[in-house]
């Protein structure tokens, strides 16, 4: 069978983009070489994603994907056989950074938790008092392959009041979950376009506070004249007005489109609409008689909900009928479990876009033999959708 382009997707990253995005990505790229106006431009985006992030850091848009992001940031703060941290572990990301973290010849102290938790920020606390020289916490905001939360809120404080740097890896959240930079007191914050702000992908959005820009200039082992280097980006952007490398050019109307639709919306509401849009989605797999894979409403997240396949069933196998029969694409499996994830990022996070993901997953379980109710599921999160005014999406 020719496989076709899906009609939907509910991919988490890179998640679908609005036509106003599509329509600034489809513009003739200029550089900073033949446009007086580019520098502007990428400044403007800056102050943008700043706002987005309520942050005071300094904001560094670096071409390349989020896992740039987060090695940059790592090997900026990590000194060789000196750096003491703690790595939070509730997920495959939080799993990555604690193993880029003792390659990078840190002593990696970690608290893990089942899957399908959080780390509980108490334990945070008393590790922190029993290790009084840690230097460096990481930790992930959402754990999309699970579809769970972290409570940055209180774990930002809590590392700064004992004088412990974080990095704090909110891919997912920008736009989509509460995200309070400076109240929760974060030090390095790196995320994306491509998720809940519904942008193209190829960007790493850093900010980085002058505390933390205090630890990298004095390491002597933060990268320097590399392509992962944050310094570079410091001394010669935002020292000297130049580029220090080619800039993303291509992705920087759409990044700036992405903004803009977000902030014309209102952070705040537009972060109300990705709840509302989970609210809908959980609703429904439960009325559906499915589990989600969140132990607890309290760590679930608002921009995946992870719902748990029928014992007998395969996830691959659901997912396969969901875009073949039904024209609806979801994320593949990341190591995680036997689920089914359905993403509210962007403008996915609106409308009937929830309903309609329910609908093809239970159509798709129902075609596999699974016992579900499908109109129950439907009426839920059509409910909840019209509890919440859920705008239509743009």
């Amino acid at each position: 069978m020719t496989r076709r382009d899906p009609d939907f997707t509910f991919l988490a990253g890179p998640a679908a983009m609005s036509a106003q995005t599509l329509a600034a990505l489809s513009r003739p790229v200029v550089t900073h070489y033949g446009d007086p106006d580019f520098r502007g431009a990428w400044r403007r985006a800056e102050t943008m994603v700043a706002e987005l992030m309520r942050t005071p850091g300094q904001i560094v848009l670096m071409g390349g994907e989020a896992v740039l992001g987060l090695e940059a940031a790592a090997r900026a703060l990590v000194r060789p056989g000196e750096t003491r941290a703690l790595n939070l572990v509730s997920g495959p990301y939080g799993r990555s950074m604690g193993r880029w973290l003792r390659e990078l010849g840190a002593d990696v102290g970690e608290l893990s938790v089942p899957w399908n938790t959080a780390v509980d920020p108490a334990a945070v606390e008393r590790y922190l008092d029993e290790h009084p020289g840690t230097g460096l916490l990481t930790a992930v905001h959402c754990e999309t392959p699970c579809g769970t939360a972290s409570d940055l809120a209180r774990i930002g404080p809590a590392a700064r009041s004992r004088g412990v740097l974080t990095l704090a890896d909110c891919v997912s959240t920008l736009g989509g979950m509460p995200l309070e930079a400076a109240a929760w007191q974060l030090d390095v914050i790196v995320s994306a376009p491509h998720k809940c702000l519904g942008g193209p992908s190829g960007m790493s959005l850093v900010s980085v506070t002058d505390q933390a820009w205090a630890a990298i200039e004095s390491n002597p082992a933060a990268p320097r004249s590399s392509y992962l280097s944050l310094l570079d980006w410091r001394e010669r952007w935002h020292g000297k007005d130049q580029f220090p490398y080619t800039p993303f050019a291509a992705a920087l109307a759409g990044l700036a489109a992405a903004c803009e639709q977000a902030l014309d919306e209102g952070l705040d509401a537009c972060i109300a609409r990705h709840a509302a849009a989970a609210r809908a989605c959980r609703a429904g797999a439960a009325a559906m008689g499915l589990a989600l894979w969140p132990a607890s409403d309290d760590v679930t997240a608002d921009c995946v909900t992870a719902i748990v396949v029928p014992a007998g069933l395969d996830h691959q196998a659901v997912r396969l009928r969901m875009r073949d029969r039904y024209g609806v694409a979801t994320s593949p499996d990341s190591g995680v479990g036997n689920l089914v994830r359905i993403a509210h990022m962007g403008p996915t996070a609106s409308g009937l876009y929830p309903v309609t993901g329910l609908m093809a997953l239970g159509r798709a379980l129902a075609d596999l033999g699974a016992a579900v109710d499908i109109g129950a599921g439907i009426e839920a999160a059509l409910s909840s959708v019209s509890a919440a005014d859920l705008i239509p999406a743009r």
